[in-house]
């Protein structure tokens, strides 16, 4: 076990993310270092790894829901320090302010994803553009729904076309997952006040192109995550198989090619942004600087917070 941990703790260094003891699977087989029949193994002695202390107990991406609320930490900073701290922040409150982004834009975009290996590698992406990324995981729950339905509806009272994006699993379900997220919006519709009419849903992967072009690892089956073989007689079922037979590929996958991976994303996001959108939201960046700056000055508020700095470091 310890030459297995030193193995990933080696491979870990040039990934540059987070990915779920499933992910690892996938990175470990496109090096060729195992097959699909040793995953469930595979995944079962990263775990065990972690419990002996032979990897980083945080090693591997963990989903948000298992995460413990209400920890609290007491302060290292004495009174003074923590005071002098505040003020500084004060100094740099245009780094704190959130603007609008989303003022002269026509389109507001949110991002769900399959797998929170996909979370975890587009998340980077997701906070250049500020668009909310979560994964469908949490599909079911009314709360995740609600709170999608909810930015939507503000964005529509602000002139902006709603926009959701999603990157899944290609699998006969994966593919048809447009009609399926448009009906969970429409479900709850009493409940949000918000009815999807004019709601744009774009599936931008996993694709047929895209897993040929990066060689990503097909399943040859299309047994679901519980175990239930597929409904033959189901009309997508039986279309997915004559497209692209009895096989899947699990979003997982793509973690083997992240730097394609972020250019999927980053693409499906130009796609409805523009590509000068980074220079946009920018010059918002910059006005908010410029004005905070411009209000120090004309309060006096930055000589006193220096006099007041100099005070408590005394």
């Amino acid at each position: 076990m310890i030459a297995f941990a030193q193995k990933l703790i080696e491979i870990d260094k040039t990934t540059g993310f987070k990915v779920s003891s499933r992910g690892w699977c996938y990175q470990l087989e496109g090096f060729g270092l195992i097959n699909k029949g040793q995953f469930d193994l595979i995944q079962n002695l990263i775990n065990e790894c972690r419990k002996d202390g032979l990897l980083p107990i945080d090693f591997v991406a963990e989903e948000e829901a298992r995460k413990f609320e209400g920890v609290e930490n007491p302060e290292t900073q004495t009174p003074s320090e923590y005071l002098a701290s505040f003020i500084e922040a004060v100094m740099r409150a245009e780094n704190y302010y959130t603007p609008d982004w989303w003022v002269g834009e026509k389109f507001y975009i949110q991002i769900l994803v399959e797998k929170i290996d996909l979370l975890t590698l587009f998340e980077p992406i997701c906070k250049e553009y500020h668009i909310p990324i979560a994964t469908s995981k949490g599909w079911s729950s009314i709360l995740q729904r609600a709170e999608i339905a909810e930015r939507f509806k503000e964005a529509e009272q602000k002139g902006l076309k709603p926009v959701l994006l999603y990157c899944g699993d290609h699998d006969p379900f994966g593919l048809a997952i447009s009609d399926f997220l448009l009906k969970n919006l429409v479900d709850i519709e009493r409940g949000t006040g918000w009815r999807p009419d004019n709601l744009i849903i774009d599936r931008f992967g996993l694709n047929y192109n895209f897993i040929i072009e990066n060689n990503l690892s097909w399943i040859d089956n299309l047994v679901s995550g519980t175990g239930k073989q597929p409904d033959t007689n189901n009309p997508i079922v039986k279309k997915y198989i004559q497209q692209f037979g009895i096989r899947k590929v699990e979003a997982n996958a793509i973690v083997v090619r992240p730097d394609a991976g972020r250019k999927l994303c980053r693409l499906a996001i130009i796609k409805f942004l523009g590509s000068d959108a980074l220079e946009r939201f920018q010059k918002k960046r910059q006005a908010i600087i410029d004005t905070f700056q411009k209000l120090r000055e004309e309060t006096g508020v930055q000589h006193a917070l220096k006099e007041a700095l100099d005070t408590l470091e005394r």
